[in-house]
């Protein structure tokens, strides 16, 4: 354990091994979890607030749970549990409210094909999550002349009707966060961070075209601090312009109100054998070693079975082929990492369709964390006690192992080995 909270401190510099109030690592562990599934809940909560949605109940629990990891508040293992999973539940109530203040605000997602090559013409790369800045930005270029691309977790805001009725709204750029400084110096226009994951660009490269909003920034970069995008618009047609270069095509907004629509379909092949199996595989990409094992599961996933997948996990596999089952995409990108929501509503209603519990259900969620909304979310998961879940690539350093212990043996919480060895064991080939 580290824990430098209070000035009796050990040394004056932290206690490693218990604290000098008895303070334990399980317990060090435990709020440590929370804290970071609070942060999760506070992006979700922040993003919801913009669109004018809130909610009394979760902004309590930030309180109570920030004032269960003071000093000498409470000891006790059982009730950090009960919190850490009580984080978990108002995870997926703040999910659900962002869900509906998107939905209500821009329509349901609908299936849509992406483009991620690029057209000739001045350009802006949008990256983050918020969609409202990418709504009043393609407001404003509008009939400009200029083209909006969208980075990484904007990729689903292609889905969402009142989004994608902007022409302009040219293409998606790029892949995952971690690959941005690379990707960001390549792209001659200026980029707007809305939120995470933005990154401090290299020396000598983009700074003088990066702009960041609301709760982001980077120093040296143009902090907007309003919605008023003229200076990029400007400065998008004083730059190079892009050269047309047709890409790839890719799919997203297959929002939990899409894919029910496709129940009966999905139902029917399942009980047919034509599914056998469901694997959501999504979650946080990174630049750490190991990461290809998403790739590779993903590339092995037999023939008859469907892939779930969201956030910007899915830059590892969501460019290769993987065909369809009956009319049924064998890979389905529901959206953003806050889009959990929706996966949990599909478990749901498939529960229902086949009479069963989630956890009797052919789906198994392989997951790649790296922040702290995938903790969340995770959190939210464990929350709806579902078992069986493989994380990786490396566990949290922040759990104990303890604490780690108590998850697979309550949940069989499970460490990813090899695609080859999960499958077989998931499987039962």
């Amino acid at each position: 354990m580290f824990c430098y909270q209070c000035e009796q401190t050990a040394g004056g510099s932290g206690c490693t091994k218990v604290g000098v109030c008895g303070k334990n690592e399980d317990i060090q562990s435990l709020q440590d979890t929370l804290l970071y599934g609070l942060k999760g809940v506070a992006a979700y909560a922040y993003h919801a607030r913009e669109l004018g949605a809130k909610s009394e109940e979760v902004d309590a629990f930030m309180h109570e749970a920030l004032f269960k990891t003071v000093t000498n508040v409470s000891f006790d293992l059982n009730q950090h549990i009960d919190e850490v999973l009580k984080c978990g539940e108002i995870n997926l109530k703040v999910m659900e409210l962002l869900d509906k203040a998107h939905t209500e605000r821009f329509g349901n997602p609908v299936p849509t094909e992406v483009e991620t090559g690029t057209k000739k013409g001045p350009a802006i790369l949008i990256t983050g999550h918020d969609l409202l800045d990418l709504y009043e930005l393609l407001k404003q270029t509008a009939g400009t002349g200029v083209n909006v691309y969208t980075h990484s977790e904007m990729l689903p805001a292609h889905g969402y009707p009142e989004l994608k009725k902007f022409k302009h709204l040219a293409g998606n750029y790029g892949g995952a966060w971690q690959e941005q400084k690379k990707e960001f110096n390549a792209f001659p226009g200026p980029i707007l961070a809305t939120t995470n994951c933005v990154l401090i660009p290299p020396a000598n490269t983009y700074l003088d075209r990066l702009y960041t909003i609301g709760i982001t920034g980077v120093t040296g970069a143009k902090h907007l601090e309003s919605r008023d995008f003229s200076e990029l618009i400007k400065q998008a047609k004083a730059l190079p312009a892009f050269p047309e270069a047709p890409g790839k095509k890719i799919m997203t907004g297959f929002h939990h109100t899409a894919i029910l629509g496709l129940a009966d379909k999905i139902v029917s092949a399942v009980k047919a054998g034509k599914i056998k199996h469901f694997f959501l595989i999504g979650g946080c990409d990174g630049a750490k070693a190991g990461r290809n094992y998403y790739t590779e599961f993903a590339e092995s996933v037999p023939k008859d079975c469907v892939i779930l997948t969201l956030a910007c996990g899915k830059y590892r596999f969501n460019k290769l082929e993987f065909g369809e089952i009956d009319g049924i995409p064998r890979l389905i990108d529901i959206g953003q990492c806050n889009n959990a929501y929706s996966a949990v509503q599909v478990a749901l209603a498939l529960s229902k369709a086949f009479n069963c519990g989630v956890n009797e259900l052919p789906l198994t969620l392989v997951l790649s964390w790296f922040e702290q909304k995938a903790v969340a979310i995770l959190l939210s998961l464990l929350y709806l006690n579902i078992k069986g879940i493989y994380i990786g690539p490396t566990p949290p350093a922040f759990i104990s192992k303890n604490v780690f212990s108590v998850l697979q043996e309550k949940f069989d919480l499970r460490l990813i080995s090899s695609p080859a060895e999960d499958l077989k064991k998931i499987l039962g080939k």
